[in-house]
Order: structure tokens, then C-alpha cells, then sequence
């Protein structure tokens, strides 16, 4: 029996309570001198006046508390074929040790660090070390190009970088040294130090002046203790691709994500304290950020890095073989991984090699769960699978089917109800709400749950034009959809120009930039089109200058690779094609989404403000070429 109306109607009735009673769970060094803070409005802060810390939440606690032998980390990489576990004793030292090495270096709160890793326990250890001296980290993806990370330096101003010498694919060793120098040469703000981690896969050459190496600063360094930091301080900035191309760090406050975080492991994830919780994502998104690092070490849980792929790594039995090896009660992935792994094994015959006996429920969420992913999952594994909603700015889930308040029948393609905490509307465009099973824009009523974005990094106007301008007293999601009858919400689709690519937001709008710097390019448009196994792929319509002489088939590849060495693979930007025109407005406003529906072979009708309808004739014709439009 379900206990989600209950548990929801009692948030309802008094929020206050609610969080406060939630906050119990978690470790204070002074509790705070009220629940929640409006006076500044649009500007709320949870849990005002209370001092916290969250990695002595994560560790030391625990340490204290009897769990010092209990698994704190397994490290698998199927890449290098390692595997290292951590016991919470070993975790707390290590990061006690490596917080030491950042004090040595001048380090302290406040202060910032750039951590831009691959998959290694040292990048946990890194993002824990810094939460230790109450130092706010960003943690900046690995498959990010060097002026992504020279943007993400010069918003933060970090005093520290600390990286690794290489990141490990499948098929390919990738040098992250010129990277970072390139980096910081490109960024106007230069870090002091950057700490470098030597993988045995390839070692990096130092800079003597600037270059520290990982194992020798531990050698010499002497453990530091949890910095009390107030709970509306700052932990981290994680930054997220906006629709102008120019990226957004996201804020994330101490107090308030200890607390949801906390209350989320048992009621939207059901594990207990000592179980085994599995997000297979990375560090340098949110998922990895609130649910292989933050939730399961507060909750108690044994959380697991992974450094490989749902195929291939060996084969698609590659996360079967996790959750037996390490038993895993509940999985966290995107709905990319299980398209992947249906296309390589659809009959599910490599699950029959595995021990699934402690494995209870499958969550995804980074995109839409297609319908028919999910019913394959449900048959193969005989399991509940849960799509739930939520983003990098809400840091937790803001729609799931709750599994530690008891299951609500699944309907396949809602991430079912709000959590508490939640209250989701479907607006129009005059910020109107909209009755069931109407279509509009999803917002959320303020004030935002704890661990929300309370800001921007050093942006609050940004913050306010972003999220609460267009729909006042409400938080835009920029996603759309309808809520049923029975209150299922159903999310369609994106609102603006940044699109869904594998479960990673990505801005057309760096795309584009990225197309119009090549010297035969006029103007360009870049939109995000149904993709079978990603969910969404960038595809570009380019426009030559008069001058430019090149043949479609020599230019495509050069706008490919410059995407790729600009953006990064994570684009996957693998398609564009050379168009007379672009179709735009009267008012000179290119006509995205018209674009994508002819792609998607969507319905459309031709719009009433188009300058030149016989421009869309050309762009269907050739998205017709390139196997689209059927």
C-alpha cells in the first residue's frame, strides 16, 4: 500500500515541519534559527543560521556511528581491470589527507577549486576533500574541449585545478594535459596550482613551476579537519549549457542538499543504510554529483564508481555483471544505456550468466523514458523500472514514482507524481494553469524544496530572467507537457533551443557558434532530432558565404571536427548538410522548431509569420537526403 498521498498532503499541509522533521536525520554542529528564509524574496534560503558540514555528513560520521568497516566505495573499471574498494575508515583518511594537501596550497573556505577527472576514486576523494575545507568545487566533465573549461574557469576563478594525466575509453587513451594547458591559456583568470593524478595509461610531462604530482603531495600531507560551514554556504557549482551557448553554474547550498539528499535515498530510491546504490553516470554531471558521491554517503549506503560502458566493456552484459559482482539492491542509469544494451542483446540472453537476486528496482532518468525501453526492461528483469524527472538545477527529483513510499501503478511514459516538496502546474503562455491532459509549458510554484538552486554563481539576474521571469511566482522548467487526470505528469518535450543528447543538456547554441567561426560559413542553425538510441542528436543547416567554393561532402567533415574539438564527442554532432536559405520569421527569427518536426516527420503546419515559404521545401528536401523526414 502506497503511503504517497498521505506522505505528499502532509508536505502540503505544513512544508516547514516537514523539513525540519527531514533535517533530524542529518548531522548539525548548530541547528538552524528557522526552517526557512523568504525574506528576500525572490531569493529563499533553507535552514538560515545553521552550521553543517557535508562531508563530515558523509564520512566522519559514519566512522563515529559504528559504519568505520562498512564499504563506503567500489571503484570497477572494466577499462583499466581495476576494481578498489574503500571502507569508510579508508575513504574519511584519504580525504582527510587530501584536504590537507589544499590547506597546504593556501586553500579555505570560500575558496574555489576545478576538478576535471575521469572516473577514478581520487576525483571522490577530491570533491569530499574540498566540502572538508568548506572550498566550493566544480566539477567540470572530462569529454569537455579546453575552451569549455577555460569559460568555466574565468566564471569561477578557481585558485586550484586538479586533474589527471589521461581519461580511458574504450578504444582510445585521451590525453587531458594539453588540454588544461590550453585551457588556461585560453581563460583570462589562471589557477595557482593544478594537481595532476599520473594514471598508468599514459603519464603526463608537469610544468615545474605550476605542477603538482597527486601521490607525492599525499606522501608528505597531514590529515585536516571538517570546517564548520553554514548551511547556506555554498558546497559546489556545477555548471549547465544555456540556450545563448553561454554556461550557467548552477548553486548548490550545504544545508538544504544534505537534507533532501538525505530524505531522497529512502523515499524516492527505497535502499536502506549499508545496501549497495548504483548511478551509472559520471562525476561532472548532477546525477553523478547527488547519487554515486552525496546521497549514498549520507544515507550510509556503499556507493559504486564505474569507469566503463553498458556495452562493450566487455559486452552488454557489462552492468549485469556489476550489480552480481557487487550486489547491487537499485540501479540509477539513462534510458540511452538500456537502448544500447536491448540493440546488442534484445533477447536479454547475457542476463541468464548473472545473480540478480539482490537487485530490486531500475531507475532512469537524464531524458524520456521511451515506452518501449521501459516494458523490455520490465520483462527482462522482472523488476519495477522507474522513470522519474528532474534536472541539474533541482539537484534531486522533482516528479518520481516514490519506491520508499510504496509503488503507484507505473504508467509508461509519466515519471508519475510530484515528490513533496513539488508543486508542478502546466501553465500557458500567460502563466494561466492549464486543466488535465492539456499541453503547456511545466513549471513549479515557489518557493523551490531544499537543494534547489537557491542562485546562479555570481549571476542573480541571470538567475531570475532564466527561471522566474516568464511565469512569476512560478520556477520555468523549460520542458512541456500535461499532467492527466489522476495527476500523472507527462514531459514531451524541450521549451527552448537546448537539447537532450544521451541524457546530457547541450546548447544549440554552442553548436552554432562553434559552425559559424568556420571562415565558408554565412549562418547556421543547429536542432536536435529524434535519435533511437540517445534520444535526441544535433543536426546543422549551413548557409556558404557567396565566395566559398567548396563541395558538401569536403566541408561536412571539417564542421564535424570542429564541433569535436570545440565542444567535445559528448555533442555527437555527426551530421550537416549545405541549404540555400534558412527559413525564418519576418522578424528574422529562424524557424527551429518547424525544422525539427519536419525532421522528426512530425505533423506541422506552415507558419503564418514564415518570410519565404518555398525555403522549407528545400530544407525537407534535404533532410530527405540525409535519411530523415520520411
Amino acid at each position: 500500500m502506497s503511503r504517497y498521498a498521505e506522505t505528499y498532503a502532509d508536505w502540503q499541509r505544513a512544508p516547514e515541519n516537514y523539513w525540519a522533521r527531514a533535517a533530524e536525520a542529518v548531522h548539525w554542529y548548530k541547528r538552524w534559527d528557522r526552517v526557512f528564509d523568504s525574506s528576500r524574496p525572490p531569493f529563499h534560503r533553507w535552514f538560515p543560521g545553521g552550521s553543517v558540514n557535508s562531508c563530515y555528513n558523509a564520512l566522519d560520521r559514519h566512522v563515529e556511528g559504528g559504519r568505520a568497516e562498512q564499504l563506503a566505495l567500489i571503484y570497477d573499471s572494466p577499462l583499466t581491470g581495476k576494481v578498489e574498494r574503500f571502507t569508510y575508515r579508508e575513504l574519511r583518511d584519504l580525504t582527510a589527507r587530501f584536504a590537507g594537501v589544499l590547506r597546504r596550497y593556501g586553500l579555505a573556505k570560500g575558496d574555489r577549486a576545478i576538478i576535471y577527472m575521469p572516473a577514478v576514486p581520487q576525483a571522490i576523494v577530491a570533491m569530499l576533500a574540498c566540502a572538508r575545507l568548506g572550498v566550493i568545487h566544480s566539477v567540470v566533465f572530462g569529454g569537455f574541449a579546453a575552451r569549455e573549461l577555460a569559460t568555466r574557469i574565468d566564471d569561477c576563478a578557481p585558485r586550484l585545478l586538479i586533474t589527471a594525466s589521461c581519461g580511458v575509453e574504450p578504444t582510445r587513451v585521451i590525453p587531458y594535459m594539453p588540454l588544461v594547458d590550453e585551457a588556461i591559456a585560453l581563460a583570462r583568470t589562471k589557477p595557482e596550482r593544478v594537481i595532476v593524478l599520473q594514471r598508468e595509461r599514459l603519464r603526463a610531462t608537469l610544468n615545474a613551476s605550476r605542477d603538482v604530482d597527486w601521490d607525492e603531495a599525499m606522501a608528505s600531507a597531514q590529515p585536516a579537519d571538517c570546517v564548520p560551514v553554514a548551511s547556506t554556504d555554498p558546497l559546489y557549482i556545477l555548471y549547465t549549457s544555456g540556450s545563448t551557448g553561454k554556461p550557467k553554474g548552477v548553486v548548490r547550498d550545504n544545508g538544504g542538499h544534505l537534507v533532501a539528499l538525505t530524505w531522497s535515498m529512502h523515499g524516492v530510491y527505497g535502499v536502506e543504510p549499508g545496501e549497495v546504490f548504483w548511478a551509472a553516470s559520471d562525476i561532472g554531471w548532477v546525477v553523478g554529483h547527488s547519487y554515486i558521491v552525496y546521497g549514498p554517503l549520507f544515507h550510509g549506503c556503499t556507493a559504486i564508481l564505474y569507469e566503463g560502458k553498458p556495452v562493450g566493456t566487455p559486452d552488454a552484459g557489462a552492468f549485469w555483471r556489476v550489480i552480481a559482482d557487487h550486489g547491487v539492491a537499485a540501479l540509477f542509469t539513462a534510458p540511452t544505456s538500456f537502448r544500447a544494451i536491448r540493440r546488442e542483446d534484445p533477447t536479454g540472453a547475457l542476463l541468464a550468466k548473472y545473480d540478480l537476486r539482490r537487485f530490486r528496482t531500475l531507475f532512469l532518468a537524464g531524458e524520456r523514458a521511451d515506452p518501449e525501453t521501459v516494458r523490455w526492461a520490465e520483462q527482462k528483469l522482472r523488476r519495477p523500472v522507474i522513470d522519474h524527472w528532474w534536472q541539474t538545477e533541482t539537484g534531486w527529483a522533482m516528479a518520481a514514482n516514490c519506491a520508499g513510499l510504496g509503488l503507484l501503478p507505473v504508467k509508461h511514459g509519466s515519471p508519475t507524481k510530484p515528490v513533496p516538496g513539488y508543486d508542478i502546474r502546466i501553465l500557458d503562455d500567460r502563466g494561466q494553469e492549464l486543466p488535465p491532459g492539456r499541453e503547456g509549458a511545466i513549471c513549479v510554484k515557489l518557493p523551490l524544496p531544499p537543494s534547489s538552486l537557491p542562485t546562479l554563481w555570481n549571476n542573480d539576474d541571470g538567475f531570475v530572467a532564466a527561471y522566474l521571469k516568464d511565469f512569476p511566482g512560478f520556477y520555468k522548467t523549460g520542458d512541456a507537457g500535461f499532467i492527466d487526470a489522476d495527476g500523472y505528469l507527462y514531459v514531451l518535450a524541450r521549451t527552448d533551443d537546448v537539447i537532450n543528447v544521451a541524457g546530457h543538456r547541450l546548447s544549440t547554441g554552442a553548436i552554432e557558434e562553434v559552425l559559424a567561426g568556420h571562415p565558408d560559413v554565412a549562418e547556421c542553425a543547429v536542432v536536435g532530432v529524434k535519435d533511437a538510441l540517445k534520444g535526441q542528436v544535433p543536426v546543422g543547416f549551413v548557409v556558404l558565404n557567396a565566395r566559398a567554393r567548396r563541395e558538401e561532402q569536403d566541408l561536412v567533415p571539417e564542421l564535424v571536427q570542429r564541433v569535436r574539438d570545440q565542444i567535445g564527442p559528448v555533442a555527437s554532432f555527426k551530421s550537416a548538410m549545405v541549404v540555400r536559405q534558412l527559413p525564418k520569421t519576418r522578424s528574422g527569427k529562424i524557424l527551429r522548431g518547424t525544422m525539427r518536426r519536419i525532421a522528426d516527420s512530425e505533423p506541422w503546419q506552415m507558419p503564418a509569420t514564415i518570410e519565404d515559404a518555398s525555403v522549407l521545401e528545400g530544407i525537407t528536401a534535404a533532410l530527405k537526403s540525409a535519411g530523415y523526414a520520411r
